[in-house]
C-alpha cells in the first residue's frame, strides 16, 4: 500500500473551525466533500483561501481538503486559510517569516461579544419612550 504524503494545519476565525490536510496534486480545493466554489459561493471567499498559497509561489501544487464546521461561510473561509497558512509550515518551515509578515498565521481573535442583561442586544439598549 502506497502512503501518500498529507500536511495538516487547524484554523480558526470567530466561531468557525477548520481542520485542513494538503496534499501534493493540481490545485483542487475541497470544503465538508463538496467542491469550494460550490460550497462557499463567492469568488471573494476562495481567493481568500488561495492567499497564502500566491504569497509563497506554491499556487496549483497542493490539493485542499477542508472540514469546517461553526460560524458562517467568511469565517469558515478564514479559517481554511489560517489552515492552509499553518499547514505550509509542515511543508517548509522556512516560509514562517512571509506567511507571518502577511498575517495569515496570526488567529484573528475577534469574536461576537455576549449580550448583557437590561440590553436587547450586547451594546442596544431597550426603545425608550417617555410616555
Amino acid at each position: 500500500m502506497v502512503q501518500t504524503v498529507r500536511y495538516y494545519g487547524t484554523g480558526h476565525r470567530k466561531d468557525a473551525i477548520a481542520r485542513v490536510w494538503l496534499t501534493p496534486g493540481s490545485g483542487d480545493i475541497m470544503v465538508n466533500e463538496r467542491d469550494a466554489d460550490s460550497y462557499l459561493g463567492r469568488a471573494t471567499l476562495m481567493r481568500l483561501i488561495r492567499q497564502p498559497f500566491e504569497a509563497v509561489n506554491l499556487v496549483g501544487r497542493f490539493n485542499v481538503i477542508a472540514r469546517c464546521k461553526g460560524g458562517g461561510l467568511s469565517g469558515q473561509a478564514g479559517a481554511i486559510r489560517h489552515g492552509v497558512a499553518r499547514a505550509l509550515l509542515e511543508v517548509d518551515p522556512e516560509l514562517r517569516g512571509t506567511l507571518r509578515k502577511l498575517g495569515y498565521l496570526t488567529r484573528d481573535p475577534r469574536v461576537k461579544e455576549r449580550k448583557k442583561y437590561g440590553h436587547k442586544r450586547a451594546r442596544r439598549g431597550f426603545q425608550f419612550s417617555k410616555r
